[in-house]
């Protein structure tokens, strides 16, 4: 069901106010990107990943060799799609001359024994 005018509108100010308000969610919203973007490639990867799981099925009931590896291809090019708008978290930076281990601090962190 789609939304009105006036109900998209008062979602958009809402949305302005509350990035206005917390500037760490703007700054992660940025980052992210669209959702609406990623949501469809995510949906478009796995239907393209079922087709190919669909005809590596029928190749193998055909005992078709070559049609099983063109099938093999169209899932993973499924998969590459259905994953291209995952971005994996950013170590934190660490400085020229500060020696510093990204595995012991986070276990520092979560044990409390800095």
């Amino acid at each position: 069901m789609a939304l009105s005018e006036r109900e998209q509108k008062l979602l958009e100010e809402m949305e302005r106010n509350l990035l206005a308000q917390d500037a760490d969610l703007a700054k992660t919203l940025r980052s992210t990107g669209g959702t609406n973007q990623s949501a469809g490639k995510l949906v478009a990867g796995v239907l393209v990943f079922l087709a190919g799981l669909g005809l590596l099925i029928l190749a193998v009931v055909l005992q078709v060799a070559f049609f099983g590896v063109v099938a093999f291809l169209v899932m993973l090019i499924g998969l590459v799609v259905a994953s291209a708008n995952f971005k994996l978290p950013e170590l934190p930076k660490i400085e020229p001359g500060q020696k510093s281990n990204f595995f012991e601090d986070r276990w520092n962190q979560r044990f409390g024994n800095e």
